[in-house]
């Protein structure tokens, strides 16, 4: 593996093998352009070097070893059955969720009731099915995407809440502040729930008015939840998960080391369930643009610990990701690959086993790669 200084890379360059960052992430592959985002966000992150074994080239040029000739030593048939059974009771789950934490929310709004004991019951089954089969969520949260014209507090509350575990998880939180993160994440917008419905359902810009009333959401709900009598570090993560590191947040306008823990976990989480959903005012972004985006970190908004946390957890292609191959075909992002990370299996739509099952592809150095994201328009044309 050579190593390349990343204060010497040119922009919209190519290299000839796949780059990766602490040889083990990937930044690139051989088809795709190093942008000069992307060396802005190493150098602001303090990455001095990448690894590749290829070469660095001002054009992209297809060798032999960026096609795909053969599928032998790449192909994994996994069990159909087994992976539609898995998926069937992924999405059954999730539906599952967003059905409770609906009637949750229906009963809170007409009668301030919250059962602290049931949440946390809940989140122990998240927890644990995020622990046995979270490859099968994360895509079922890919494949069912909210109604853009429905009540988005219940979608945006379930799912922020199992990307916020899975941040725990990475971060090796024990069990029982894995569990208080989970109910944080569950009812952080608890105070929108105050709100007429009409304001943040709103399908036009909201008025001043309208704004106003919508930053008062984390006061609102950290008075309900306390007055509730949940956790203080549960009360306070409905406060302040709105607050931003550089104190461009809101109520308090507070600094970092002044923001809870699980506050920024649900910061990070909500603003990358946001970015991929979609809303009656703006389109989703796919999972790796939303990535870059927070990899970004604009104006340092977010802690730079926990979106690495989310980035390496989830990986720079998410589960649940549409993508472009090498060989050109389309497919979608489904497993890791625990002994190569960077390679992810992906699901190649419209190709089959001869026996009729459907065939996983486990994208490998040198044979197959992913070369973008694909958007949902795209794999429906």
């Amino acid at each position: 593996m050579n190593e390349f200084l990343v204060k010497e890379l040119k922009p919209n360059s190519f290299f000839s093998k796949t780059l990766y960052l602490d040889k083990a992430f990937v930044i690139t592959a051989p088809e795709m352009p190093l942008v000069d985002e992307v060396l802005q966000i190493l150098t602001k992150w303090s990455f001095n070097s990448v690894f590749s074994e290829g070469e660095q080239r001002k054009e992209y040029s297809q060798t032999k070893s960026s096609v795909v000739t053969s599928t032998e030593n790449v192909t994994t048939v996994f069990s159909q059955q087994s992976d539609s059974n898995k998926l069937e009771k992924a999405e059954e789950f999730y539906k599952g969720l967003v059905f409770f934490v609906e009637n949750l929310f229906i009963r809170a709004s007409v009668s301030d009731e919250l059962d602290y004991k049931a949440v946390t019951e809940k989140i122990k089954d998240i927890a644990e099915y995020i622990k046995e089969d979270r490859r099968f969520l994360m895509r079922v949260l890919k494949n069912i995407e909210p109604a853009p014209d429905k009540n988005y507090l219940a979608t945006h509350s379930v799912r922020s809440t199992i990307i916020s575990i899975i941040i725990g998880t990475y971060l090796k939180l024990p069990n029982y502040r894995l569990i208080e993160l989970g109910v944080a994440a569950l009812v952080h917008e608890a105070g929108m729930l105050k709100l007429p419905s009409n304001i943040y359902l709103n399908q036009r810009a909201l008025n001043a008015q309208e704004q106003k009333a919508i930053v008062t959401h984390p006061i609102l709900g950290y008075s309900m939840l306390k007055n509730l009598d949940f956790p203080l570090a549960i009360c306070l993560a409905a406060l302040e998960h709105h607050e931003r590191e550089n104190g461009s947040g809101y109520p308090r306008r507070l600094l970092g080391e002044k923001i809870s823990l699980y506050s920024k976990i649900i910061a990070v989480a909500c603003s990358y369930e946001a970015l991929n959903s979609k809303r009656p005012y703006k389109e989703a972004k796919d999972g790796y643009t939303g990535m870059l985006e927070l990899l970004k970190n604009e104006g340092k908004r977010y802690d730079d610990t926990i979106v690495k946390a989310l980035v390496l957890s989830l990986s720079i292609y998410p589960i649940g990701l549409y993508v472009l191959l090498s060989n050109g075909k389309k497919g979608q992002v489904v497993d890791v690959n625990p002994e190569s990370p960077r390679f992810p299996v992906v699901q190649v739509f419209g190709e089959f086993t001869p026996d009729g099952k459907i065939k996983m592809i486990q994208t490998a150095q040198n044979e197959l790669t992913i070369v973008r994201p694909l958007n949902r328009s795209e794999i429906e044309a």
